[in-house]
């Protein structure tokens, strides 16, 4: 038997090791690259597309988002994290509790209202629920779900029974021929100060975002509208003042920066006050500051101030007429920064008032009383 061994030279060696390397190199390199390209391709598309139309799909994007990471943690996650039947029917108990309890209905709920992309659902009674008991399960006045579904406060709902919900308070209305947002404003009792509530309600759309123009056929919602039967809904708060003044340095307590009523309070799309004044007048610092921003803002604001009082608050004023401060100026509470207008995004006069704490937006009414 004559025994044969083989010997690779080491030189030989490494020079096969150095081209499987190159080899693998360049197929990695060629797959990779490819995959890579086609996801920066699909990516910038997308982007595109999000930015073109303003923000209008990125709620019902994150929306359908969750969903899909919902779906796939019910699905899967039991298969993955237990690993016996009862184990299983235990994570089953938990999961029904949750997906049924009053906490889980009630939060989503609120997720609801913030994140459906403003589309209407459609609510199938169940033993035992009223028109109130479904309106405050969805954060809404029963007004809201009268009139968006033809009824009067005498009327009876049964098991069964199918009731559009609203995304927010108001009135949904069909345009006709020849209407504008100021004739369906009035149509359901908004003045033309109060019309902006339509123009900021994100999920309205219009021909033309300058004029505004609405096309016939299409639905809009009008915030805060009343039909003529009213039974519940509030009245919009109606507050006149005169600021107070004579802060040098910033106190944290903010002062009213317009005389004037509110017509749109803090909603998760509007995370501010309009405060109007038919006759327009001064717009004051709501507290001692230095001004960081005076000009024109094309996103919408129009001309604008914003004044950062070193305390960690900012106080942002919009559609103003005239600016009468500059960058890098120091104001006390209460000076004149500038006057009552309606530029940028605005239907009337009035004031758009932000009050923001490290980036995010405070609710005004928390600060001014």
């Amino acid at each position: 038997m004559v025994k044969i061994t083989l010997r690779l030279r080491a030189p030989q060696f490494m020079k096969d090791i150095s081209e499987y390397l190159l080899f693998l190199k360049r197929y990695l390199r060629s797959r990779v690259y490819k995959w890579f390209s086609r996801f920066e391709v699909f990516k910038d598309f997308l982007v595109d597309m999000l930015y073109r139309k303003r923000g209008k799909y990125v709620r019902p994007f994150l929306h359908f988002g969750t969903i899909g990471l919902i779906f796939f943690a019910i699905t899967i996650g039991p298969v993955i994290f237990t690993s016996n039947g009862e184990q299983q029917q235990a994570a089953s108990n938990v999961l029904s509790s949750t997906v049924y309890g009053s906490d889980f209905l009630t939060k989503q709920a609120e997720e609801v209202r913030q994140f459906r992309g403003g589309e209407i659902i459609v609510h199938v009674v169940g033993e035992g629920e009223t028109i109130s008991s479904i309106a405050s399960l969805y954060g809404l006045q029963q007004d809201t779900i009268l009139w968006e579904n033809n009824l009067t406060p005498t009327s009876k709902i049964k098991p069964g029974d199918e009731l559009r919900i609203l995304p927010i308070d108001g009135v949904r209305h069909k345009v006709t021929r020849g209407e504008t947002i100021y004739t369906i404003g009035k149509k359901y009792k908004l003045d033309e100060a109060q019309v902006q509530v339509i123009v900021d309600y994100p999920f309205n759309e219009f021909l033309n975002d300058e004029t505004f123009e609405l096309a016939t056929g299409q639905y809009i919602m009008v915030p805060d509208g009343v039909k003529t039967t009213v039974t519940t809904m509030p009245v919009t708060r109606v507050v006149y003042t005169t600021p107070d003044a004579g802060a040098v340095t910033a106190s944290g307590a903010f002062v009213w920066p317009a005389a004037g009523r509110i017509t749109q309070g803090y909603r998760f799309y509007h995370k501010a006050w309009d405060i109007a004044n038919s006759g327009g007048g001064p717009i004051l610092a709501a507290d001692a500051g230095t001004v960081v921003a005076s000009g024109w803002d094309p996103s919408g604001y129009g001309n604008k101030v914003v004044i950062d009082h070193g305390n960690g608050y900012v106080t942002l004023y919009a559609h103003m007429s005239v600016l009468q401060v500059q960058v890098g100026q120091r104001v006390n509470r209460g000076d004149v920064i500038g006057q009552m207008g309606s530029t940028g995004r605005s239907t009337g006069v009035h004031l758009h008032f932000e009050i923001r704490q490290g980036g995010v937006l405070l609710d005004p009414g928390n600060f001014l009383r």
